[in-house]
């Protein structure tokens, strides 16, 4: 992939280069991009002028000519919905990890050899929360493909990738392990590097040649896929190349052609001077001055001055020679154009790409370098099954189904021909929700496809809110036609407003936010426009035309609210008190529970990998694990996983092998519970012996000429072959010999600072012929050749293998036993709380700015901090009584804070935000240009909008009661967080957020506040 290019530095309109001529390749994939563009032409033709041209005739046909943009834009977007469906089929919707499964890899950083290549680590805890998000950035750089990295243990770095076919896995694979270094130098010529030179040609033994603070140092040229150098060499190019037979290379290994190795050497500036992609700010996919694929970048200030110092330095001799700027990748010269002038901050790499290459070259340098490389092989790599069992999948998806079609029927049975206008508008909303989420390759989660109805559900607001403004003007005597049109005219400022102020806080969210919440702000926003663009606009062309044609004489609806003359904030203290009581009775009880309220996500935890004699049902392990007698033990938020090798048959989903995730800090209790688990015939679990690992030889520090390579490091060590009774993974006995090593004490102090790298495993010759390869190489092996280093005890390694044999004799065989880091780490979740502060303000500058007045602001964040609070209270609280009488009969559980109910609070918010913005809007219409705010005005606001609010919350709360009631564990504890939250958030837009915008305008020293003394104290003087 990344070493697939053959590139040439363009600069934007500045310094011209040298290319190759074309040849028959480049001629090639010119033909190929001459047909790709006829087809891409021909489909842009057919989704965006197809449309119109309906729409026109259409329009025609209706006798409305004035409105065949309208039609024009509406087809369009119905195209734009359906066209992925089209196309591609059910493979349109990607499903997540929960529902589809995935790939399931895990990788070993390599910590050794970069110290080994004199790099320093000076904290590796650091290094890996680098690691970690430079690969999550590569694999899903816009955060909607809902791609799982984290920390396992203390060097690994677990990736799940969610219903991946093979060929998307093996990208993202190259991807993961690319350790993205980007380099600028220059080749060494003999002009002005006449001694590196001398010095390099007289010693072949050097890697790099120092003179003062100047390093020349020899760099592989890299490969194209036919096994060529990439670079071309020799004629009137004054370089410097060797031919270097001893050295390992990254050859390609898709071609059998037999070629040798070349090096240039290559004047590298001192390190704080040095020129590298840390100072990339931005890559973007591009085209070249040709139209072939291209990466354009851009340097930050550091970078751009750094790039024109090295770039002037080396700038074209005065007799017109040139000098050649190599551009290094992963530290292999990609290419090296002859410098024409002076670069400071952008530039182009150009060359024969595929757009695929491109693609990952951008994300990669994106994402940053990695700090420390990544082995290519995984230690582990298994198709991971559904985490949510079959029967957990269909409830959840009869949920979503039985609450769509409650919102809709509902709507049909109470606004009639309106309702059916509004259903419309829902069923178009889906498609274009669920188009542009597969245009994006977005990941569908069952909380997530949860979330889409739900965002539906909130959709009735806009509808609700016209529908009841058409209701006000015909019951004032309008016309059809202008009932009509105010309705939509005044309700177009409370659904821009409670819509804008959401976007908002997408934005921010995403801007800011941790992943998790970068994707659920993906959807909110799609969600959000698809929901405005078909109320206000689709809506409003479905009245048009059934108006226009005289279809409809009035428009008739039910009535259950009617008119009220309620007194709302003659109540507010009693509101008021009762939410300050709910709020610090939830916060205590939350306080109480401590980490207790927090899932697997944010706690992290141990795994373990065990595997049956016999293939088992997912359910049956699910259910064994989560029996009563094994909370204590296991306790709760258990993750459980089938897992499947390439070799295996998936037997009507059964599965040998399973990942158990658990928030139990002893590993020791997770494995005694597992085998206790598992005691029924047909049910056991797997053993595997240590058969023999006698007799322990040595190692001679002088290896014969014809012996089996051996590293250095191990020359006068220890060398132990092992065998057991069926095949394991090298990581897994690696495993348990440091388990072992770890244990050794002398003083209390561990006797051995690194083991790890005091010994290697490999599997043997005969072995490896033998052993199971799934995809990746990861490879198992009966026979093992246990290497160790000089200052391993010799005593200290039989007795680790002694161990090792009689645990492996009494207990099952756990493959992989390791911790991982929670999804959500601590500067993570400070990173989500900034988002939520962040977002509060950008609402509160937005509604001053909009109601001129911060006091609007400033009530509305009031109210979506009450709601909040308040839900994790009851949250808390929930759980707490989740095994008495009362919990059962509310089906309460042991509700823990993860993902999804992130995702749920902040629906919450978005929720409570749009439906007080409802109400201030009325209020500000009612005040009209009063200067004064009074309790009469907020009442007869919240009087006129109760309908609206009521209609809106008992058809959002329609749905998140059935997905609470019938949807299963997989968004339980999300439905629930929601059936609260939509409730507390009706609540405090009539209770919270109106008494509190009447004090904060009415307070002391306030502009409203003056304004009245003022008018007093006119009315006395007169």
């Amino acid at each position: 992939m990344l070493d697939a290019y053959r590139t040439a530095l363009t600069l934007f309109a500045q310094a011209p280069v040298i290319e190759p001529a074309a040849d028959a390749a480049r001629t090639a994939a010119d033909g190929e991009t001459g047909t790709s563009g006829w087809l891409i032409f021909l489909l842009v033709v057919a989704l965006v002028v197809l449309p119109f041209v309906i729409g026109s005739m259409l329009a025609t046909a209706l006798r409305m000519k004035d409105s065949a943009t309208r039609f024009g834009v509406v087809l369009f977007a119905l195209t734009l919905g359906v066209t992925p469906f089209v196309l591609r089929g059910e493979d349109a919707i990607r499903y997540g990890i929960d529902l589809a499964g995935g790939t399931n890899l895990v990788y070993q950083v390599q910590f050794d050899k970069a110290k080994a290549e004199g790099k320093e680590i000076e904290d590796q805890g650091r290094a890996m929360d680098q690691m970690v998000g430079a690969v999550k950035r590569r694999l899903d750089p816009s955060n909607v493909e809902e791609i799982t990295v984290r920390q396992v243990g203390s060097d690994r770095i677990e990736v799940i990738i969610p219903g991946a076919d093979p060929e998307t896995v093996a990208a993202k694979k190259a991807a993961i392990v690319k350790l993205g270094s980007l380099e600028f130098g220059i080749l060494a010529n003999r002009v002005d590097h006449l001694q590196f030179i001398q010095q390099a040609e007289a010693d072949p033994g050097l890697t790099e040649v120092r003179i003062g603070d100047r390093v020349a140092r020899w760099a592989e040229i890299a490969w194209d896929e036919q096994g060529n150098p990439k670079l071309e060499f020799g004629g009137d190019r004054d370089i410097t190349v060797r031919a270097a037979t001893d050295r390992e290379t990254s050859r390609p290994k898709l071609t059998d052609k037999k070629t040798q190795v070349y090096e240039v050497l290559v004047m590298q500036d001192p390190p704080d001077a040095r020129v590298t992609g840390r100072y990339v700010t931005r890559a973007t996919s591009a085209a070249d001055e040709n139209g072939r694929p291209a990466v354009n970048f851009t340097f930050n200030e550091t970078g751009g001055t750094k790039f024109q110092t090295l770039t002037s330095r080396n700038r074209p001799r005065t007799d017109g020679s040139t000098r050649d700027l190599a551009i290094l990748l992963d530290g292999q010269v990609h290419t090296a154009p002859r410098l024409q002038a002076v670069i400071s901050t952008q530039g182009q790499i150009t060359g024969q790409f595929t757009t695929e290459e491109v693609n990952e070259l951008v994300n990669v340098l994106n994402a940053g370098a990695l700090e420390v490389p990544i082995n290519e092989t995984p230690l582990y790599e298994f198709s991971v099954g559904p985490t949510l069992a079959h029967d957990v999948q269909e409830k959840g998806v009869l949920a979503i189904a039985i609450a769509g079609v409650a919102v809709l029927v509902f709507m049909l049975c109470y606004y009639l021909f309106a309702g059916v206008v509004a259903s419309l508008c829902l069923v178009f909303n889906l498609i274009l929700v669920m188009g542009i989420m597969s245009l994006i390759d977005a990941a569908f989660t069952l909380p997530g496809l949860a979330g889409i109805v739900l965002t539906i559900g909130m959709a009735v607001d806009a509808n609700v809110l016209i529908f009841e403004r058409i209701r006000e003007e015909q019951q004032r005597g309008s016309s059809l036609r202008m009932s009509i049109h105010n309705g939509f005219g005044k309700a177009l400022s409370a659904i821009v407003d409670g819509n804008v102020t959401t976007l908002i806080t997408a934005i921010v969210l995403y801007v800011i936010g941790t992943d998790q919440v970068r994707g659920f702000a993906v959807t909110l926003f799609i969600g959000i426009v698809a929901s405005m663009f078909t109320a206000l606009y689709f809506g409003r062309l479905m009245f048009d035309i059934v108006e226009r044609k005289r279809w409809l004489k009035s428009v008739r609806m039910l009535s259950i609210v009617g008119r009220t003359q309620w007194d709302f904030l003659g109540k507010k203290t009693i509101a008021i008190g009762a939410s300050l009581v709910l709020i610090v009775g939830g916060l205590t009880g939350f306080a109480a529970r401590g980490n207790e309220n927090f899932d697997i996500d944010f706690n992290g935890g141990n795994m373990v990998t065990f595997e049956f004699v016999q293939a088992q049902d997912p359910a049956f392990v699910s259910a064994a694990l989560r029996a009563p007698e094994l909370q204590d033990e296991l306790k709760t938020g258990l993750t459980i996983e089938p897992l499947w090798t390439l070799d295996e048959a998936d037997a009507g989903g059964k599965a040998k092998k399973f990942r158990l995730r658990s928030m139990q800090s002893e590993i020791k209790v997770v494995r005694h519970a597992i085998d206790r688990a598992f005691q029924e015939p047909g049910r056991e679990l797997k053993k595997v012996t240590l058969d023999q690992y006698r007799p322990i030889t040595s190692i001679p520090r002088e290896q014969p000429a014809d012996a089996p390579p051996m590293p250095r490091e191990f020359r006068g060590g220890h060398r132990a072959l092992l065998k057991f009774s069926s095949v394991l993974p090298l990581a897994t006995v690696e495993m348990q010999i440091e388990d072992q090593l770890e244990l050794l004490r002398v003083n209390d102090q561990p006797k051995y600072d690194n083991p790890r790298s005091l010994y290697m495993l490999r599997g043997t010759g005969d072995a490896a012929e033998e052993g199971v390869e799934t995809r990746g190489e990861v490879r198992r092996y009966a026979e093992m050749e246990l290497l160790a280093a000089p200052r391993f005890d010799v005593a200290d390694l039989e007795a680790a293998l002694a161990a090792i044999q009689i645990e492996m004799r009494n207990s099952p065989i756990f493959e992989e036993i390791n911790t991982f880091e929670a999804a959500v780490a601590a500067e993570m979740k400070q990173t989500a709380v900034l988002a939520m502060l962040a977002s509060m303000a950008a609402i509160v500058a937005y509604i001053w700015f909009r109601f001129q007045q911060i006091s609007f602001g400033l009530a509305a964040v009031v109210a979506l901090v009450h709601d909040v609070l308040i839900t994790l209270g009851i949250l808390a609280l929930a759980s707490m009584i989740h095994d008495t009488a009362v919990g059962r009969m509310l089906l309460l559980e042991d509700f823990r804070i993860n993902l999804p109910m992130i995702a749920a609070f902040l629906t919450i918010v978005g929720y409570s935000l749009n439906d007080t913005i409802v109400v201030f809007d009325r209020i500000r219409e009612v005040r009209g240009k009063n200067p004064a705010l009074t309790p009469e005005m907020i009442n007869t606001s919240l009087n006129q909008t109760l309908a609206r609010t009521l209609l809106t919350s008992f058809t959002t709360w329609i749905v998140v009661a059935i997905l609470y009631a019938v949807g299963g564990e997989g968004i339980h504890g999300f439905a629930f967080c929601l059936v609260v939250g939509v409730l507390v958030g009706t609540y405090s837009t009539i209770y919270i957020a109106s008494p509190v915008l009447l004090w904060l305008m009415n307070r002391p020293g306030s502009a409203v506040a003056k304004s009245g003394a003022s008018q007093r104290a006119t009315a006395a003087a007169r």
